[in-house]
């Protein structure tokens, strides 16, 4: 039953070519960087993974994180709802030329399709986007009197996230607004990494605060001082 991993390496050596991956975060809030990093780090010595689909709230920012992961050739499809953030030249690039794929969800929408998918929901319906360009192919219909969008649940082969505490069943709580679509990814996922800021042992989480059980997360690997993603794009750092 002990999740823990002991470095980044080893917590991102399992993803594929070809998988879906989801990667929490609101902007740099709860954004998994040192896994994201990592990650980029394998693919520059292996060439692996590759042909990757990132789910996220965004595109990414600058050229750190998600941004890297483009610019670096990993990424073959994005599902988000913001693409266009204050500095999208490594999607913007990518898109323009026919290198990247992208799947636009209003994010209501984006939100509830993940958690669909960890509540076990295939399907839903929603009034988003009716009459707009994203219904186009979906089915429509009525209640009420009212029409409505059919939206699939949106599951993740695996999922980074970020939390504040985890213990070695892998249950986890987040920092304020840093909990946002992580839980939900977790669930959502297949296999969900965590990068913890402390690993705490059994008993060192109250029952009545853990956010995202146990059962959710596959793996944490503690990252005592995380960096913050508008921290380092304010210092113009590239990865």
């Amino acid at each position: 039953m002990d999740k823990t991993i002991d470095n980044l390496d080893e917590a991102v050596s399992g993803i594929p070519d070809g998988a879906v991956l989801m990667i929490g975060g609101f902007g740099g809030s709860g954004a998994p960087i040192e896994l994201i990093h990592a990650l980029i780090d394998r693919y520059r010595a292996t060439g692996s993974p590759k042909d990757l689909t990132v789910v996220n709230n965004n595109a990414g920012t600058g050229k750190i994180g998600i941004s890297a992961m483009i610019d670096a050739g990993m990424v073959r499809k994005i599902i988000c709802s913001y693409p266009r953030t204050k500095d999208h030249e490594s999607f913007a690039n990518k898109y323009l030329s026919g290198e990247l794929e992208l799947e636009l969800l209003p994010q209501g929408t984006l939100s509830e399709r993940i958690r669909a998918a960890g509540a076990g929901i295939p399907a839903f319906f929603t009034p988003t986007s009716y009459g707009t360009d994203l219904a186009e192919g979906k089915q429509i219909q009525e209640f009420d009197g009212k029409p409505y969008v059919m939206e699939r649940s949106l599951k993740a082969d695996f999922a980074f996230v970020k939390a504040e505490l985890g213990d070695p069943h892998g249950n986890l709580t987040y920092r304020l607004a840093a909990r946002n679509f992580n839980p939900i990814m977790c669930m959502a996922a297949d296999t969900a990494i965590a990068q913890v800021s402390k690993a705490v042992p059994l008993g060192g989480i109250n029952p009545v605060d853990v956010i995202t059980p146990g059962i959710f997360v596959s793996g944490i690997v503690e990252v005592p001082d995380p960096q913050q993603e508008e921290d380092l794009i304010r210092a113009g750092e590239v990865y």
